[in-house]
């Protein structure tokens, strides 16, 4: 009998926590305040000329800040588009898929890295999500960037997807929000198929030989400078070119 009344807290305390931590990861909301970048993704979707799409968050949105230089030189003549939208987590760019990103597209190949704002927002109450306070696994967030790929899939089926490893942040190795980032890696690595989607991780390039990160690189420990788009560009470059072939 103690064993079943056992059995029965532990499932309703696992019931409990299951109702107290909703996987925001894979819930579409609206990033407050974006609607005009938003809005301008769904006229360059709508034109259909596209060919290569850039799919994420701030560290892609850069590609118009401190990699502009690079964007210009390689990506744009491939007829490339910037869709990365700084702050953007998982269940916001599954928001813009659910709202007019990439109807009418029909790009050759979409490369996209989502996910290091699900780990670092953790802990910061949410507008969106009614000042709740957010919370997100390296699970829950493989789980969003999973009804990411589902989504691309439906609306561009002839595209290749090439998912990119979430870049590494912090300091060193020890960085709690690197490490998540990390696990969540090694669960999205999964998601690949070798014929419409794909995966590369190129973390360890922007790295020192010890694991740090250094400010030369990315000055924030997070964004990359001008020469870490370099380096971001050289590394996928060739991948990419396949996938558009």
């Amino acid at each position: 009998m103690k064993t079943s009344v056992a059995s029965l807290v532990a499932l309703v305390a696992s019931l409990v926590s299951a109702v107290a931590a909703p996987n925001y990861a894979v819930q579409p909301v609206l990033h407050p305040g974006t609607e005009k970048r938003h809005e301008s993704f769904n006229v360059i979707s709508k034109k259909g000329e596209a060919e290569l799409v850039f799919l994420g968050d701030s560290i892609t949105h850069g590609w118009e800040g401190k990699g502009k230089a690079v964007w210009e030189k390689t990506w744009a003549p491939l007829k490339a588009a910037n869709f990365g939208i700084g702050g953007d987590r998982t269940e916001h760019v599954l928001w813009r898929l659910e709202n007019g990103n990439f109807d009418g597209l029909k790009p050759k190949a979409i490369v996209l890295m989502i996910g290091t704002n699900n780990t670092g927002h953790q802990g910061r109450p949410q507008k969106e999500l009614n000042g709740a306070v957010y919370q997100c696994t390296a699970e829950q967030t493989a789980e969003g960037v999973k009804a990411i790929l589902a989504k691309l899939r439906q609306k561009c089926p002839d595209a290749k997807i090439l998912v990119l490893g979430i870049f590494p942040r912090g300091a060193n190795k020890d960085d709690k929000f690197r490490q998540q980032n990390e696990a969540t890696n090694a669960l999205i690595k999964g998601f690949a198929d070798g014929q419409k989607v794909f995966f590369l991780d190129i973390g360890a390039k922007f790295l020192e030989a010890d694991g740090t990160l250094s400010k030369a690189i990315m000055p924030d420990l997070l964004h990359p400078n001008e020469k870490g788009y370099e380096i971001w560009s050289a590394a996928i470059r060739d991948e990419v070119n396949a996938l558009l072939r």
